[in-house]
């Protein structure tokens, strides 16, 4: 059995290949015809594997305690039954009824509680702030976040004018494609991996997605700026693309609560 069976972004052992082939266990990928996301304005289809699923249902189930109708943490969903649309779903609920500095503090809490006590620390004895750790980290991030955002690659970017392979360029993100809102890439995502990365971990990380194409650049390494001088914060709407969206408002009003 070739190895090229599954695809590149997959984190399976070598050594498994065959056994997922032949159980049809596929890793997540791109069912588009070109192979790579599609364009703007449409929604990118995706074929989700048994690994891609388990991590949907950890994150989903975990945000679903805070979720508006979540039942006070319970869920009549069993584990395997979230796909990425009921993911995304979940999180929208989240936003109901939290201002911007609440809906970020339930991403903190949710990525805390996936990690064995202790692991920050271990995590910063591990990796120091160091040109090696965020180049480290970057090449992590292409195979182990594919589930989440979507076709990334590791890239070259400029870090406190040093060049270094520090970069991941996320070229279409799943998120923010299957959510279509402004304030849910920036409040659920971009701000509480920014601090989580940079205030837990100790090994600073910048987000800057780019909302003309959904695409975004990841740079470790890069200290964030304060929200207020953050490009992000002066956001308009998908007026298009999102259900709650405000097309008559100069910024998104998520990220204005």
């Amino acid at each position: 059995m070739e190895l090229s069976c599954l695809p590149k972004s997959c984190f399976v052992p070598p050594r498994w290949n065959s056994r997922c082939c032949n159980r049809s266990i596929r890793c997540a990928g791109i069912v588009e015809a070109s192979g790579v996301p599609a364009p703007m304005g449409q929604k990118t289809q995706y074929k989700d594997g048994f690994f891609e699923k388990a991590f949907m249902s950890l994150f989903a189930r975990k945000m679903e305690k805070f979720s508006s109708g979540g039942a006070g943490g319970r869920t009549e969903k069993g584990f395997w039954d979230w796909d990425y649309d009921s993911f995304v779903d979940v999180s929208r609920r989240v936003m109901v009824g939290r201002n911007r500095k609440q809906q970020q503090e339930v991403v903190r809490e949710v990525l805390l509680s996936m990690l064995p006590p202790g692991a920050p620390a271990q995590f910063r004895k591990l990796f120091p702030p160091t040109k090696w750790a965020a180049e480290f980290n970057a090449a992590l991030t292409v195979p182990f976040f594919h589930w989440l955002v979507g076709p990334s690659e590791v890239v070259e970017v400029e870090v406190n004018g040093e060049k270094q392979r520090s970069g991941v360029l996320i070229k279409k993100c799943r998120y923010l494609e299957n959510s279509g809102c402004v304030g849910m890439c920036v409040n659920m995502c971009k701000i509480p991996t920014q601090d989580f990365f940079t205030n837990e971990f100790g090994l600073p990380l910048t987000m800057n997605p780019k909302f003309e194409d959904m695409s975004c650049e990841m740079v470790y390494g890069q200290v964030p700026p304060p929200f207020e001088e953050d490009p992000v914060s002066k956001q308009p709407c998908y007026s298009e693309f999102c259900s709650i969206a405000n097309p008559g408002a100069n910024v998104c009003p998520k990220l204005q609560a």
